[in-house]
C-alpha cells in the first residue's frame, strides 16, 4: 500500500540534497504516517486508518466524525 494519508491525501514531496559545495541530488520528503484505530459511535465499529500525524491532531482537536466528513468534501 502506498505511503499516502487516508484523511487528508498528503503524499511524498521531492526536493533536493545540498551540499556545502551547492551540488544538488534528488530526495524524497516521506510523510509522517501512523496506522491508527478509531472508534465511529455513529457506526458502532472500529475503523483503521493510516493517516499523518497532521490528520491525527486534527482528529484529537475536533473529532473523529468530524474529520471524516471534512475528508469527504
Amino acid at each position: 500500500m502506498s505511503r499516502v494519508c487516508e484523511l487528508t491525501g498528503k503524499k511524498a514531496m521531492v526536493g533536493n540534497n545540498v551540499s556545502h559545495a551547492m551540488n544538488k541530488t534528488k530526495r524524497k520528503f516521506s510523510v509522517n504516517l501512523v496506522k491508527k484505530r478509531f472508534y465511529i459511535p455513529e457506526e458502532d465499529r472500529w475503523v483503521t486508518l493510516k493517516v499523518s500525524t497532521a490528520a491525527l491532531k486534527t482528529i484529537n482537536r475536533i473529532g473523529i466524525s468530524a474529520a471524516l466528513k471534512k475528508a469527504q468534501k
